[in-house]
């Protein structure tokens, strides 16, 4: 088998550092090179590949297949672009794109004949919890979303909430949940609104990143949630993605649509 030749966007964050050991533990991966906002043209900590700080260049210059980019909202989608338009297929773990962001990376992909995968989350754990939710709304309409995650992060709801709560309202009416007269005394109380699901978000130190998806119904509720306590978590789900885009031909967005 030949090796997948990978580089990593945010190789020193937390997600990303847990990606390097990814790459380097797994035998038909490679490590070609690594983009970095600093240290560019360095080698990166006690590896053979350097940093690049310019996207393009590195593409153009180690010619990876594969680039895994665990950075910011922003930053993933301008990578994702470059990526696609340079034959490199983006495996990319920031949430934070418009279904107008998605249309246009699918044109792109489609028309440079290459895959792409764009996934909320990672967790395989994660992705069952979405699908065994949007099971559920099939018979409990009124349902809630509390997603927690550590106070670092950028952007609220959370992808996966966001992504949750789209596989719901794919099998559910939509619908305006409480009390018809129900009146917010503070702004925000009752979370952020999408076709009547409600989406909580927390944010604190201490926490990764878990949700919990709460259904009601006459005399019972049913709670579907998921932890991951570590980052780590996340890598069986990027290693899936890698292997995968390798044989894609059209961006995926969501690990769901991969799963066996």
């Amino acid at each position: 088998m030949n090796k997948v030749k990978v580089v990593i966007a945010g190789p020193r964050g937390r997600m990303g550092a847990e990606a390097v050991k990814l790459v380097q533990n797994t035998e038909h991966f490679e490590l070609v090179s690594v983009i970095d906002r600093i240290n560019n043209g360095e080698k990166f900590q006690e590896t053979d590949v350097y940093t690049y700080s310019d996207a393009k260049e590195c593409f153009l210059e180690t010619k990876p297949d594969v680039l895994i980019d665990l950075t910011t909202p922003e930053t993933g989608k301008i990578h994702t672009r470059l990526a696609l338009e340079h034959g490199v297929r983006p495996v990319v773990g920031t949430t934070g794109f418009t279904e107008n962001d998605l249309q246009e990376l699918r044109e792109l992909a489609e028309k440079k004949g290459i895959g792409a995968i764009i996934a909320p989350n990672f967790a395989i754990g994660a992705i069952l919890m979405m699908k065994f939710s949007q099971m559920a709304a099939k018979y409990f309409q009124d349902v809630e979303i509390i997603e927690m995650h550590h106070d670092q992060k950028l952007d609220a709801p959370s992808g996966t909430g966001v992504k949750t709560a789209e596989m719901i309202s794919e099998v559910r009416e939509p619908k305006k949940q409480g009390h018809p007269d129900e009146k917010e005394t503070m702004e925000g109380a009752r979370g952020g609104d999408m076709n009547g699901i409600r989406i909580h978000s927390v944010r604190l130190p201490g926490l990764v990143a878990h949700q919990e998806v709460l259904f009601g119904g006459d005399g019972q509720t049913l709670k579907i949630r998921h932890d991951s306590y570590n980052r780590a978590s996340f890598m069986s789900g990027v290693k899936l993605s890698v292997e995968t885009v390798m044989k894609l031909d059209i961006l995926v967005y969501g690990l769901e649509n991969i799963l066996e």
